[in-house]
């Protein structure tokens, strides 16, 4: 199998497009020093943000709190005309918001519009959810008495997110503890913060209480997390990042015995068939490996190809990959922006040359692109063997690490092993081997013929290492809200 070269010529960004977003940016009232944010596509500083220390993060709790006893008495439909309005607003501002995303964090424009329509979304679902609350009216079993369960706010949330998706990780906390009668106190990642300020901007415009969401960055992110999750007036944290992150919470957590809901680390087996559809394999493999640059945490990270297709698989993928077009994200025509920092940069590179060290064939990419900035090319890396490092680590990047197998059972028990279980995708003709093959991964959520499964009305969240609890759906609701009962005595009457 020949190998295709990527083109090293790189996008440059939109001149018109860069402006854009800087005055978004000028519109923020950030201060002239502080924590840098930079462009990933140049390196350069495009703002900064105050660097809070934990007696203003303590504060930002305080605030919040007192906010957060009175929103809890609101009606739901007050919650939910209010997120009806910052949707509206969201909405009304979507181009800013998309060139925003482009701009400190590097995704291409149409991916960043992309991302502003699934965090939008977010908002709307709970908006809608707010004046649904779940409760249940039974009689007791040995009667004399009647239960009622009913749903309250768990309290002060804390909501830690993620530099990859900046606005939908954002709306995708904080709309359910607006529309179960939580505050929020909101910590995003110093990469990509400037999203969520403006997002956070816009729902005080909709009549949110300026005190009840606080937005808090710093850069000391371990004495933030210990100190307020410490804090009697939190009651609940929701951390979307890594699994070794992760696992600090929960022990910080475990203190004060807060709700807790964890979107951890992945590492997402993604199995070809024979009988699958080649060409939409390909474009729904390309679609869960590339989206975000691949630095997503339901990316595709191990694909499993069956030897009857593997072939003309690894082929086809290598030329769509070979063909991408890389650059800025404000840049026209961008498929596929830069990668977060230098960091991963390095990483893609030691990832790959450790696979073909260990007998990997590099169909295509595998190198840095571009003299600025933090560019890797879309890489296919064949015949991957399960030892390396590619195989068995989260990948977070655009790395396409191929490996083959014979038999359903055996696939199954590859995939499996793993101590992950987010997220995983099948591609077969068979409907009834698509299902059976589902029911036996271990992940929270399939995409099945298609590599973008993630939806606003559906339950996302893992297993195993990859976290506790839900996001989206009602179950999203639920982990922002108590179970409460009465249990009232009745007495016969003559």
């Amino acid at each position: 199998m020949s190998i295709i070269t990527n083109n090293d010529a790189l996008v440059g960004a939109d001149p018109t497009a860069v402006a854009h977003a800087d005055r978004v940016t000028a519109g923020l009232g950030l201060p002239i020093d502080g924590i840098e944010v930079a462009d990933p596509a140049t390196g350069e500083p495009i703002a900064h943000i105050e660097d809070i220390d934990l007696e203003g993060a303590l504060q930002a709790v305080a605030t919040a709190y007192e906010a957060g006893r009175s929103w809890a008495r609101t009606a739901p439909r007050q919650r939910a005309d209010v997120l009806h309005e910052w949707h509206a607003l969201l909405v009304a501002y979507a181009e800013d918001l998309a060139h925003l995303i482009s701009r400190e964090m590097g995704k291409p424009l149409a991916e960043a519009r992309g991302e502003v329509k699934y965090g939008t979304d977010f908002v709307r679902w709970y908006a809608e959810e707010a004046v649904r609350p779940a409760g249940n009216f039974r009689e007791a079993p040995d009667g004399g008495a009647s239960i009622i369960t009913r749903r309250a706010p768990v309290g002060l949330a804390v909501l830690i997110t993620p530099w990859n998706f900046p606005l939908a990780m954002a709306t995708r906390k904080i709309a359910p503890a607006l529309a179960a009668g939580c505050a929020a106190v909101i910590k995003p990642a110093n990469l990509t913060p400037l999203t969520t300020i403006f997002a956070v901007e816009l729902a005080r415009q909709a009549g949110v209480p300026a005190e009840l969401v606080q937005v808090v960055t710093t850069a000391n992110a371990s004495q933030f997390s210990e100190a307020v999750l410490r804090d009697e007036r939190v009651r609940k944290v929701s951390f979307t990042g890594s699994t070794e992150v992760g696992r600090t919470l929960l022990r910080l957590a475990s203190d004060s015995v807060l709700r807790t809901s964890m979107e951890l680390g992945g590492n997402a087996p993604l199995i070809v068939f024979d009988d699958a559809d080649l060409d939409r394999a390909i474009e729904g493999t390309l679609a869960a490996k590339l989206r975000n640059g691949g630095q997503s945490c339901i990316g595709a990270n191990r694909i499993y190809v069956q030897n009857g297709i593997a072939d003309a698989f690894a082929e086809g993928l290598a030329q769509r990959m070979g063909g991408v077009a890389v650059g800025a994200g404000l840049g026209t025509g961008t498929a596929l922006g830069p990668l977060i920092d230098d960091r991963a940069v390095r990483r893609m590179r030691a990832l790959t040359d450790d696979a073909v060290t260990r007998g990997a064939e590099l169909l295509t990419g595998g190198t840095e692109l571009g003299s600025v900035g933090h560019f890797f090319a879309p890489t296919v890396l064949d015949r991957v063997p399960a030892d390396a490092a590619v195989a068995c680590t989260e990948i977070f990047g655009p790395i396409a690490a191929i490996q083959r197998f014979d038999s359903e059972a055996e696939v199954v028990a590859r995939a499996n092993a793993t101590e992950f279980g987010l997220a995983g995708y099948v591609f077969s003709e068979s409907i009834d081997r698509a299902l059976n093959v589902a029911d036996r991964l271990e992940t929270g959520l399939v995409g099945i013929n298609q590599g973008v499964p993630s939806n606003a009305a559906a339950p996302f969240g893992g297993v195993k290492q990859s976290g506790l609890g839900r996001e989206g759906s009602a179950e999203g609701l639920e982990e922002y809200q108590s179970v409460r009962f009465y249990n009232i005595a009745r007495r016969e009457t003559h």
